[in-house]
């Protein structure tokens, strides 16, 4: 009898928890934001790159033409 109340009791123990909190965005902000935040600014220098890797193609088109 006494080796059925021991997994009995670990059992309850384990269903004893409350509810998860709730989750939100604020929670996850501090960790995920700043990454967010530097991933944004890679894709607008990455934009900038290009255009200018556009117009110096076209500057060195321009200058070879003539």
């Amino acid at each position: 009898m006494k080796w059925l109340l021991i997994p009995f009791a670990l059992l309850l123990a384990g269903c004893d928890s409350g509810p998860p909190p709730p989750k939100t965005e604020h929670a996850a902000d501090p960790v995920f934001g700043t990454q967010t935040q530097a991933v944004r600014k890679a894709h607008a220098v990455e934009g900038q790159v290009m255009d200018a890797a556009d117009a110096q193609r076209k500057q060195i088109d321009a200058a070879t033409q003539q």
